[in-house]
């Protein structure tokens, strides 16, 4: 152990601050200002590529719903499908050949 006396670094640091000038002063504001701008920019950065990957998630599960939808709306609309149900629940029928009507545009 040496004899020498021990000194408090905070201290130390705030009379150098305050006995050099203000250049000091001012550069360690200014990088403190800086330090805490990229803070900020990289948490609304962080917040923005969030807010980007829910969206592209809510579109993907849209074009899977859509697609489904469209996949429903095929099978709905199916000829073979409509022609039965207009027989069974409507008491649909073809009409005969001679009841039927040609209209022809000129």
């Amino acid at each position: 152990m040496s004899n020498e006396p021990k000194h408090n670094l905070a201290k130390v640091i705030f009379f150098d601050l305050i006995t050099v000038g203000r250049l000091p002063l001012i550069a360690l504001m200014l990088i403190f200002a800086t330090a805490m701008g990229v803070v900020f920019a990289t948490h609304h950065t962080r917040q923005a590529v969030n807010e980007k990957d829910m969206a592209l998630q809510e579109r993907e599960r849209l074009d899977n719903e859509w697609r489904n939808l469209l996949l429903e709306e095929n099978a709905l609309s199916e000829h073979s499908r409509v022609q039965a149900m207009a027989k069974q629940e409507l008491d649909m029928k073809r009409p005969d050949a001679s009841k039927e009507v040609v209209v022809s545009l000129k």
